[in-house]
């Protein structure tokens, strides 16, 4: 089974910086593509960032963009999120997801709560 596991959300005012951690564990797949998500209280799950492995390639919401950097380390099978520049409008819980092609895996984290105060 894979797991995986958020780090680092919390309490920032307007203009900080959080970075978010995700750690994976239990795949014998290469984990094909790994993001980032947020859910704010009465709003649908959306997409923030993701990133292919083996690449650099990178998507973003229009929203983070310019504000917010995704990395990831393959070997470690792990993905960050950096955010600058935070605003209230960022505060949500942030989940970690993992896509296994080979088999339609989809996966995610228990998610980690930003909270923004203005």
């Amino acid at each position: 089974q894979v797991q995986l596991v958020e780090s680092g959300g919390g309490l920032v005012q307007a203009g900080g910086s959080l970075r978010l951690s995700c750690a994976a564990s239990g795949s014998a797949f290469r984990l094909d593509v790994m993001g980032w998500y947020r859910q704010a209280p009465g709003k649908q799950r959306e997409l923030v960032a993701t990133i292919i492995s083996g690449s650099s390639s990178a998507n973003y919401a229009d929203s983070v963009k310019g504000r917010f950097t995704i990395s990831r380390d393959n070997a470690k099978n792990t993905v960050h999120l950096q955010m600058n520049s935070l605003k209230p409008e960022d505060t949500a819980v942030y989940y970690c997801n993992a896509r296994v092609l080979f088999n339609a895996g989809d996966y995610w984290g228990q998610g980690t709560q930003v909270t923004v105060s203005s």
